[in-house]
């Protein structure tokens, strides 16, 4: 069928470029591009002698002129980012070049100022139509799968949806008393940046970890979740015509936010460089150095995870709810790919968003979030690699009470 370019080598490109290969009649050839050339080859030895022909090369993300010499080399018909956040935009200027599609699993955040927001990468949007080609931007799981899951019950389910809770819970426990599921610069700076919901056409913003909610998930037990702000609420509240509030939890155990919280006291999640024997280094990528790398988390991680988004809207004047999820476990996304089940959930839509734009099932020119595709191709496509999802039409609800016990801040 075609030629995917994968930009990155971690945890999630490694889930990512597995199911690429498992996925051998729409990738018929992939070529794997890092910063360090060897852990392309590595992984390349490791899935070789399969039908998909697997090529690597040496790039840095950050060089648009290598970006670009290497996509006219390798001629693909799609860019997959899976490196860092911070690279969106300079692969994204090396596609807009090249007239190659692009995919990515999170929005844009500038490396020195801990915001992540879509608005630099939407004023692609009139560059990539006049180019004639298509970027998806979220094809991860939250964002991802969360903006498909609304697409399909707006499509099927509601005439309207008010709400959405999106509610991601890790219930894996790697054994070590503290260590982050995913990067552990992007995590952190997540994480410890203040919360923000939309409600009624305005960004609510609240202290981190403030607001707390305590819930019972399939296959996982009762567990603690906190507000926080996540990219796919900007998207959704701008794509889901008529929502009136939309917000996300995730949960953390009392190891993670006591560690979390010793961290930020003594400064080492700090963003801003200090001077260190002659040296500027910035304490949170020392930090990242020091910690466990996600990536070997794997074989040590039990458990499962459990990401879904529940909604509340009318159907036919009718007040309905509606809750559909996905239940990953640990252990079967290490036995099948050798990682864990957070890199699994990313790396397997990033996968089939590439799918999808391959195959033409998703084809328009310009710069687009998940959620204004066809959601059902998606879908079904969950199923069948290893997402499958559930549904709850009778679901408990996160609360019936106002979110914050204080007025909130108005965030323009």
């Amino acid at each position: 069928m075609g030629k995917a370019l994968i930009i990155g080598c971690g945890g999630v490109a490694s889930v990512a470029i597995n199911k690429c290969v498992q996925n051998s009649e729409v990738f018929e050839e992939i070529c794997i591009a890092s910063r360090t050339k060897s852990k392309c080859d590595a992984l390349k030895e490791k899935l070789d002698g399969g039908k998909t022909k697997i090529t690597t090369a040496q790039v840095d993300a950050n060089n648009v002129d290598e970006l670009i010499a290497l996509i006219e080399e390798v001629k693909p018909d799609i860019v997959m980012n899976l490196a860092l956040p911070y690279q969106d935009l300079t692969i994204m200027d090396a596609c807009l070049a090249t007239k190659t599609n692009y995919l990515d699993t999170a929005n844009y955040e500038p490396e020195d100022t801990a915001k992540f927001e879509y608005k630099w990468q939407w004023e692609y949007k009139e560059r990539f139509e006049k180019a004639g080609i298509t970027a998806l931007l979220g094809s991860g799981f939250d964002p991802g799968v969360t903006g498909v899951f609304s697409a399909y019950a707006l499509k099927h389910y509601f005439d309207e949806i008010e709400s959405i809770d999106i509610l991601d819970c890790n219930g894996g426990d790697h054994g070590y008393p503290f260590a982050t599921n995913f990067n552990p610069e992007i995590n952190i700076r997540e994480v410890s940046a203040n919360g923000r919901y939309w409600e009624n056409g305005e960004w609510i913003e609240t202290k981190p970890m403030e607001i707390k909610r305590v819930y019972n998930f399939d296959e996982v037990g009762e567990k603690d979740m906190y507000l926080l702000y996540h990219e796919e609420l900007e998207s959704l509240a701008k794509n889901i015509p008529g929502l009136k509030r939309i917000r996300f939890f995730m949960t953390f155990g009392q190891s993670y936010l006591t560690h979390l919280k010793a961290l930020e006291n003594v400064g080492m999640t700090s963003i801003e460089p200090i001077e260190f024997e002659g040296k500027q280094i910035i304490p949170l990528q020392f930090l990242k150095a020091v910690l466990p790398d996600p990536a070997t988390l794997g074989p040590r991680t039990k458990g499962k995870t459990n990401i879904g988004c529940i909604f509340k809207g009318k159907k036919d004047g009718v007040e309905k709810t509606y809750y559909v999820y996905n239940v990953c476990d640990h252990e079967e996304c290490y036995r099948e790919v050798g990682s864990q089940a957070v890199s699994y959930t990313t790396g397997v839509p990033a996968m089939i968003g590439a799918m999808m734009m391959m195959t033409g099932k998703w084809n328009k020119p310009g710069v687009f979030n998940i959620e204004e595709f066809d959601p059902d191709p998606f879908m079904d496509a969950l199923n069948k690699w290893g997402l499958p999802w559930k549904e709850n039409f009778n679901p408990v609800m996160v609360d019936s009470e106002p979110v914050a016990e204080k007025e909130p801040e108005l965030v323009k």
